[in-house]
């Protein structure tokens, strides 16, 4: 009997992890697609996330639920913190502290369940906001802890954390996203998306979303609330 290759896929709704689920599928894995409702202000990247699964025929969407709002913190986890609309020095106020090192857990205690070895994630070291939790030495770091840290690596079964799009500019992550029938219409990538999803047009997030489009020569699906 052939053995399926399964994979976890982190999906937040956004632009980068729809293309990281295509660039997966595209490589014959079967997709289980995780998201997080960790209070985060723009809360309709959950149902864009939802979307993309259903469009994209995974195998299984899954929704986990976490108190990072309890914690604070964050611009996108706490609304007294707000959203900075111009280009700021240094890490952003929107860093979400340890949001990838915990979404990354989880995944990996769901990755071992599944019998999955690998995981991918969306993270970019090129077009980013500077958070340290997007850089190949994190990446890294994670999959050796993966690796010593569960039953299936000790045994020899070791995991990949797989992150395709950190070498990549967004122009070339969208040209790829493309290539792959991504329909980023379905997408959500503002910081502060009001219910429907509509893009506030100033945030970093959506400044590096609308520069790749312009870039790549590829029309910005993108709804926003106002002009």
């Amino acid at each position: 009997m052939k053995t399926e290759k399964k994979a976890v896929v982190l999906l937040s709704g956004g632009l980068d992890s729809a293309t990281v689920l295509a660039m997966a599928q595209a490589q014959g894995y079967l997709c289980h697609t995780l998201s997080f409702d960790y209070g985060q202000r723009h809360r309709a990247e959950l149902l864009a996330a939802k979307r993309l699964a259903a469009y994209a025929g995974v195998h299984a969407h899954k929704v986990i639920g976490l108190d990072l709002d309890g914690m604070g913190g964050s611009a996108l986890t706490d609304e007294r913190i707000a959203v900075p609309e111009t280009p700021q020095e240094g890490i952003p106020v929107t860093y979400v502290p340890a949001r990838n090192t915990v979404f990354l857990a989880l995944a990996l205690g769901w990755a071992e369940v599944l019998d999955a070895r690998e995981i991918f994630i969306g993270v970019n070291a090129v077009d980013y906001s500077g958070y340290p939790d997007c850089r190949p030495a994190f990446i890294h770091a994670f999959e050796q802890l993966a690796n010593l840290a569960t039953r299936a690596g000790v045994e020899g079964e070791g995991f990949r954390i797989r992150a395709p799009l950190q070498a990549m500019s967004k122009a070339q992550i969208i040209t790829e996203g493309v290539r792959l029938g991504v329909d980023y219409s379905l997408t959500v990538s503002c910081y502060q998306a009001d219910a429907e999803g509509r893009a506030c047009g100033r945030c970093d997030s959506c400044r590096l979303r609308s520069a790749g489009f312009a870039a790549a020569g590829v029309p910005d699906p993108t709804a926003y609330a106002r002009a």
